[in-house]
Order: structure tokens, then C-alpha cells, then sequence
């Protein structure tokens, strides 16, 4: 497939004075209600993703092959540009290097890689830490170099503010001397935090969140160069919820008739894009009669 028309269509984004909210997905019909309710672009992280493919909680469970495959999922069944988390890109800077290969592949428009020491090696269980400075670096010019299609977009994010404003800035200007595309960063909450970052970041700013008080003000946020601002991982929560909600009136013995909260069977047929097979099974098949 041809993947740079979307690319190009996220760089677009950085490149206008706007900051939008992405939608949080993790399967292709996910990603199909995204695009259809107009979201710019797709998430798809690493933390949702160890959930929706193996059941598993954040801990870097989930191998590079696992989570590019299911980004190719999505990335088949939607024009809606990807943004991924690659968490530490899989291993060291020739890790990082395959990783891009993968993702490039799998159609994501641009991906973060982080510098953060993961897994967590033995003896530091319940706390996270960061990579040198130096080994983050040089994961980002992997990543760059690692890249084929220009058009990809590569960030380096770092959890730096978490301990502090300077660190997490003295980071991002490394990393954007390194030549990534945009610096992403967790743990910024306050709005006097944001403008110092547009002080110091030349490149489009990425932040993490739940997207709520500032981190929700498109307006601000965009007047002071951040072009994504997430929303956290609600709409994958709220699935979860629905099914179970689904599943417990079932086995209390309601009709499924009775069961609410359920898609309309014309919504289910648009998002699977009934009509377009049934024309194939027409055409090829010389049926396509329900």
C-alpha cells in the first residue's frame, strides 16, 4: 500500500498553527469510528496495545512484530494518519533502527520512540528511570537514520519532566539537536510549564495527558507550538466496560433483545463496509444476495 499521502498529511498538521486531540485506537473498526467522527488522527499506544493483543498490563510484554502487525491492521482499514507509541523502540539503537523498518512498513504516519530504561532491569521494580542523555541520543539518530519514507514523522519523547522541567527540557533540546521531527513530552500539567517549552523547542511539542483544564485548550496550546495533545486511553476503557456490561446481562439471563448499548446493525454494516463487499461478491462471485 502507499502510505506517504497520509504521512504527509500529519506533517501537515505540525506545520499549522493548530494543536488537535488524537483519537485513541486499537483495531481497525476503532480506528474506522475515529475517521468517521473526524478525528485527525489515530493513536495507538503501547499501553493499549498490551491490552488489546495479549490481555497484559504496560510492562513491555509485547514484542515489535506484535505491535507492527496490529498497527497494520488498523493502518489497512483507515486513511486516517497513526500516530504509534514505540516505547523504547524494542531494545538498544539497532533495535530502535528495526523498529522504524517495521512501523514504516506497517503504514504509521509517525511514531515516538522514548528515553526511558525499559523493561525495567533487575532491582528497580515500582520506579522508572531514564536512559544517559547520550544513549538517548544516539536511539534518536538510530531512529532517524533507520527511516526510509522522509515523510515519517519521528519524535523523541522523554518522561524527563516528571523530575523536573529543566531535565525534561535540557532532553528535548538534545533530542531535537538530534534531528527528530517533534520532542514529546509527559508529566507537563501547567500552563507556565508550556510557554517555557516554546521558549526553549524549536520543533513541534507532543504532550501526554488526559487532556483535561490546559492540556484541553486547544487555543493555548497551539499558540505556543504543541500540535498533539493526547486524551489518555478512555474510548479503549470504555469498550471494556460495554462488554462487560454486555456479557453480565447475559449470564444474568437477560434476552439479548433486552441487552442496551449495543451498535445499530447499520452502523455495524457501515463500519465494515458491507456495501463495498456485497459489490465485490456481485461482481465476482455473482451473488451478494443476503
Amino acid at each position: 500500500m502507499r502510505w506517504t499521502g497520509r504521512r504527509e498529511a500529519f506533517r501537515a498538521i505540525l506545520e499549522e498553527e493548530r494543536c488537535v486531540h488524537p483519537g485513541s485506537v486499537w483495531d481497525p473498526l476503532s480506528a474506522r469510528i475515529a475517521e468517521e467522527l473526524g478525528f485527525e488522527t489515530g493513536m495507538f499506544a503501547g499501553s493499549v496495545a498490551s491490552m488489546a493483543v495479549l490481555g497484559a498490563p504496560d510492562l513491555i510484554l509485547l514484542t515489535l512484530t506484535e505491535f507492527a502487525d496490529q498497527a497494520l491492521r488498523v493502518n489497512r482499514a483507515v486513511e486516517m494518519p497513526l500516530l504509534v507509541d514505540a516505547d523504547h523502540g524494542y531494545g538498544n539503537a539497532l533495535n530502535v533502527m528495526r523498529a522504524v523498518e517495521e512501523l514504516e512498513n506497517a503504514g504509521v504516519a509517525a511514531l515516538t520512540i522514548e528515553d526511558t530504561d525499559l523493561p525495567q532491569p533487575y532491582g528497580t521494580a515500582g520506579g522508572a528511570r531514564l536512559l544517559s542523555v547520550e544513549e538517548s541520543v544516539g536511539k534518536m539518530r538510530a531512529a532517524l537514520s533507520g527511516r526510509r519514507d522522509p515523510s515519517l514523522v519521528i519524535a523523541g519523547r522523554t518522561n524527563a519532566a516528571l523530575g523536573g522541567l529543566g531535565e525534561a527540557v535540557t532532553r528535548g533540546k538534545a533530542y531535537q539537536a538530534a534531528g527528530v521531527d517533534a520532542v514529546f513530552f509527559t508529566g507537563i500539567r501547567a500552563a507556565e510549564e508550556i510557554e517555557a517549552l516554546r521558549t526553549e523547542i524549536d520543533v513541534p511539542v507532543f504532550l501526554g495527558g488526559s487532556g483535561e483544564g490546559v492540556l484541553g485548550d486547544l487555543e493555548f496550546l497551539a499558540a505556543n507550538g504543541v500540535r498533539i495533545s493526547l486524551q489518555g486511553h478512555l474510548p479503549f476503557l470504555a469498550a471494556m466496560q460495554a462488554t462487560r456490561d454486555a456479557l453480565c446481562a447475559l449470564r444474568g439471563g437477560s434476552p439479548p433483545s433486552e441487552v442496551e448499548g449495543t451498535v445499530s446493525r447499520e452502523t455495524l454494516k457501515r463500519l465494515t463496509k458491507d456495501a463495498r463487499y456485497r459489490n465485490w461478491m456481485e461482481a465476482f462471485l455473482g451473488g451478494g444476495e443476503e
